[in-house]
């Protein structure tokens, strides 16, 4: 038996016929508990029960201006970086590709967790220009919701492609 997000109970075979119509993912959690998403400071590396949530929730790289999909991330410490005291729980991770994720250290980039879920990408002073903070880019329902002011969302979060956002240090330089 399966269990909707509303509590209902469906057959398996019931649950896989309606998802087959669906555009969602379908995830399945088998006995899924608290200690498998929060793992605090017991383990560095992500769980697999975490990199399934995070492959639902983050769809690929949180870096704005990142198309690498979620199967080809690695899981960032978005919060607080593990070296630095960070916790390997649900809330504080993100997914990051690789060149993106080695971005992250001191005096280079940083990340931090937004109130509404998102990861925020924050560059060295030396390269911020008022980009993009977040990826929408695997969210395009994102690019049709109204931002706060009724604009097209704040700290230029417009979905629109800035030329620079495609080099993998960041400088803005082609090679």
């Amino acid at each position: 038996m399966a269990r909707t997000g509303g509590d209902t109970l469906l057959p398996v075979s019931t649950l896989i016929r309606m998802a087959a119509h669906a555009d969602n993912y379908l995830l399945i959690f088998d006995e899924a508990n608290r200690c498998q998403l929060y793992k605090g400071r017991t383990t560095r590396l992500a769980t697999k029960e975490q990199r399934l949530v995070l492959y639902a929730l983050e769809r690929g790289c949180s870096r704005p201006g990142c198309d690498v999909p979620a199967y080809w991330c690695q899981v960032h410490h978005a919060k607080r970086d593990w070296a630095a005291g960070g916790q390997t729980n649900i809330d504080d991770l993100t997914l990051a590709c690789g060149p993106d994720n080695r971005l992250v250290k001191d005096g280079g980039w940083s990340t931090r967790n937004r109130t509404d879920g998102t990861t925020e990408w924050d560059p060295p002073p030396r390269l911020d220009h008022g980009q993009r903070r977040t990826n929408n880019y695997f969210h395009p329902e994102k690019m049709l919701e109204d931002g706060e002011d009724g604009e097209d969302g704040e700290d230029g979060e417009d979905g629109e492609d800035d030329e620079d956002d495609d080099d993998e240090d960041g400088t803005g330089s082609a090679g």
